[in-house]
């Protein structure tokens, strides 16, 4: 079988805010296909790399390979015409509090494409029922539950079909239930749409839920300490900072029952990594 492709590729990436540096020697690839996680402890730069990955903010050092294309190395329209490819969902929905859902949704659409009142119409009313939320295009952010905002801003990152979606914490602030149907609908999403997702988070039944491979950020090392499965991490990696995270310090802590649930067909590609040691998954 032909092993996916790399979607996503980074190399030598270096993250700083001045002379402080965050992060330094980052390279990995995403692989099409995967629902890639990053995750790491409070203040390891896990948002920071994705604000680096969608194009919000340059590298002190290193590439960032959108299929093949340099996004910070290339022209301003050819950087759009790659952003116009993600969809991304911010921590807290990023949505318009003035504005209805419907109208949140047709914001990208009538700000990027050709297309008449009618057919955004439609095209918001697919995307909100496709998130569950059909016939909430009169509601107002402010009317609905947290777990509903989040479907929401899902929905608007949806509208133009990308192929790349990015999430930051999406079930902070959810109730164990929401986050559960959030993840749910992430894993509909990648096998409907065919879509690969990044996602940073440090919920642990999210990571084993939805996650077929990841990075590991840590703040002291300031680079990736572990890589792969993050399932094959918590069983096999030796680094106790990341044994220590993937079971909250002890082993089966904090599951959501996702030892019971398979993200799919990409589950167990590849290879994992933890430290200077190699582990065949």
């Amino acid at each position: 079988m032909t092993p996916p492709e790399a979607y996503i590729t980074v190399r030598d990436l270096t993250m700083a805010y001045g002379s402080s540096v965050i992060q330094r020697d980052l390279t990995f690839t995403v692989r099409r296909g995967d629902i890639f996680i990053i995750m790491g402890g409070s203040g390891s730069g896990k948002s920071t790399l994705l604000w680096h990955l969608i194009g919000l903010l340059p590298p002190a050092h290193g590439e960032v390979l959108i299929d093949g294309e340099n996004l910070w190395a290339a022209a301003p329209e050819d950087q759009e015409r790659l952003k116009r490819r993600f969809g991304v969902l911010f921590q807290n929905g990023g949505l318009w509090s003035s504005m209805t859902l419907a109208e949140n949704v047709a914001l990208p659409l009538e700000t990027y494409t050709d297309l008449s009142p009618s057919q955004t119409r439609q095209v918001v009313s697919l995307k909100l029922a496709l998130v569950g939320l059909a016939g909430f295009e009169a509601f107002y952010p402010s009317e609905l539950s947290g777990g509903m905002q989040k479907r929401a801003g899902l929905a608007r990152a949806l509208a133009l079909d990308p192929d790349l979606l990015f999430f930051d914490e999406p079930s902070a602030g959810l109730d164990p239930i929401s986050a559960q149907r959030l993840d749910e609908l992430i894993l509909e999403l990648r096998e409907s749409l065919g879509a690969t997702v990044v996602v940073v988070t440090h919920d642990l039944a999210s990571i084993f839920t939805i996650g077929n491979d990841s990075i590991f950020l840590d703040a002291a090392a300031k680079t990736i300490i572990a890589r792969g499965d993050p399932r094959v991490l918590r069983e096999t990696c030796p680094d106790p900072k990341v044994r220590e995270f993937l079971t909250r310090g002890r082993s089966g802590v904090g599951l959501r029952s996702a030892d019971s649930q398979e993200p799919g067909s990409t589950r167990g590609r590849g290879e994992t990594s933890c430290g200077s040691g190699r582990i065949p998954r």
